[in-house]
């Protein structure tokens, strides 16, 4: 029985502030511009209804987001609703799901880095609170910490917010811009579902030993469109990368198994690399359409010598080939059933479209 997935609403900016100092000055101004340019801005009181309970949504909202804009104002460590938030921001940031930008609004952030003077103040007002948890307050001022250590913007630098305000909109719009995702698989309907679900078990930002994950899925259109969805959106965060399409179809076709580590040395970046240039590199490397594992194997040479932060992703119908190569639990995406949406021209005499739509949309994370 497959889990239950929700899909949450997509924002391009949240935004994590005091409302007390800043929401009628920067956020105000910030917001707006951000409008303006057409981008997807979370502020709670203006996506909240009065009396809803507010928590679920701002989690789905902060989830859903792909940057988190926090404003540390001399009062924002006063308030536990902005660390909660905070610490469920920096999680994300953590596991590379979500970009940072920080703003420190009439605080020195070195002050904030060292928690001395306002912001000491008023974690000891949090600490000398009956019923405090102090795990809680713990975990609030090291994500604190960790975000002082992102390079932010200044207000003390800025000679007025408005020029402040235009610089950071004018970068957050550029950024969208490259990061944008491409629509090659979009024809898979819940794609981006699928595609979230799949970045929090890659975790992009692990610095761990090469990691194999595979996906497994009915179909073999599907799976494939699937993986080089994948591919397509994250390959940028990789030093080399190479997309293995068809390996069932290429050893069919009496190539012998070395020649898919030829294939593979010519493909990463589009050029021929050797084994010991690849050992020290960040490489991903998708391999579609496994059907033996002698074909896993005989790739296992090559990618044991990735470089810390590696991956590798399988693709495959065979459930037993992934057990076999030791690829199991979280490692796997398991993809019961895939839809697409397809559109169609039918033949000179008839001029409309014709949507055919294959039900095919359960599946596991």
């Amino acid at each position: 029985m497959s889990d239950t997935v929700t899909i949450i609403p997509k924002f391009d900016v949240f935004l994590n502030f005091r409302g007390v100092d800043t929401r009628r000055n920067l956020i105000s101004f910030l917001y707006k511009d951000l409008v303006r340019r057409k981008i997807r801005t979370f502020k709670d009181d203006k996506e909240l209804e009065s009396g809803q309970r507010i928590s679920p949504e701002l989690i789905s909202a902060i989830e859903g987001s792909k940057f988190a804009v926090v404003v540390v104002s001399v009062n924002y460590a006063a308030s536990p609703w902005c660390l909660d938030e905070l610490v469920k921001i920096m999680e994300l940031e953590n596991k590379g799901l979500i970009k940072v930008l920080p703003i420190f609004y009439g605080v020195d952030p070195s002050d904030v880095r060292r928690q001395i003077g306002k912001v000491a103040e008023q974690f000891k007002k949090h600490e000398g609170r009956k019923d405090q948890d102090l795990e809680k307050v713990l975990s609030w001022r090291q994500a604190l910490t960790n975000l002082a250590n992102i390079s932010g913007d200044c207000s003390l630098k800025w000679e007025d917010d408005s020029k402040m305000v235009d610089e950071i909109t004018e970068r957050i719009s550029k950024e969208l811009k490259i990061a944008k995702p491409r629509r090659g698989g979009s024809k898979l309907v819940g794609i981006d579902a699928h595609m979230k679900a799949i970045r929090r078990k890659l975790n992009l930002k692990s610095k761990e030993s090469v990691r194999v994950f595979g996906i497994w899925a009915r179909g073999g259109n599907g799976r494939s469109a699937l993986a080089k969805f994948v591919y397509e959106n994250i390959s940028q965060n990789f030093e080399s990368h190479c997309f293995l399409e068809s390996v069932k179809r290429i050893c069919q076709e009496d190539r012998h198994m070395s020649d898919l580590h030829e294939d593979f040395l010519i493909r990463t970046q589009g050029e021929s690399l050797s084994k010991s240039m690849l050992k020290n590199q960040k490489v991903l490397l998708v391999v579609d359409d496994v059907s033996k594992l002698e074909q896993f194997d005989a790739l296992a040479e090559d990618f044991n010598n990735f470089g810390p932060g590696s991956i590798v992703i399988i693709t495959t119908q065979d459930k037993l080939l992934l057990d076999s190569a030791n690829i199991k639990g979280r490692r796997v995406y398991e993809v019961e059933l895939l839809r697409f949406h397809e559109l169609r021209r039918q033949s000179r005499f008839k001029e409309r479209d014709i949507s055919a739509e294959f039900d095919l949309s359960l599946y596991r994370v």
